[in-house]
């Protein structure tokens, strides 16, 4: 089993849920999470933007103001199969990717044991 983390913006969330539902993925965790990227900027460009009041109010935006301030994101935790991850990788991308910074990040960690709280179950991977 695998867990797929996935940063996405947070106008993302809903069709993000759509897509996975419709790619047979209906079980996931999703918060708020508040961050920001590696990507630094230009003050200089930034100062002559934000003094003559022209800063857009889209994903370039998002860009220019996010010096130092943290940025409201989703986090979406999602456990599949080996075999799913590819398909959740793949829905999460399509759905997200504007071709600008900030669009998210997914990373992919190995799950060894899980528990049912219920009934105490266990399953261990073996690898």
């Amino acid at each position: 089993m695998k867990e797929v983390m996935a940063i996405v913006r947070q106008n993302k969330v809903n069709a993000t849920k759509d897509a996975l539902a419709n790619a047979g993925i209906p079980a996931f965790t999703c918060r708020k999470v508040l961050g920001r990227g590696k990507k630094l900027i230009d003050m200089t460009l930034l100062r002559s933007i934000v003094d003559s009041g022209d800063i857009p109010v889209d994903s370039s935006g998002e860009y220019l103001s996010e010096t130092t301030r943290l940025i409201s994101k989703r986090v979406f935790n999602i456990i599949v199969d080996d075999g799913d991850v590819e398909t959740v990788i793949k829905t999460i991308m399509d759905v997200n990717s504007t071709g600008n910074p900030g669009d998210g990040k997914i990373f992919v960690l190995p799950i060894l044991e899980n528990y049912r709280v219920r009934n105490g179950e266990s399953t261990v991977e073996t690898y």
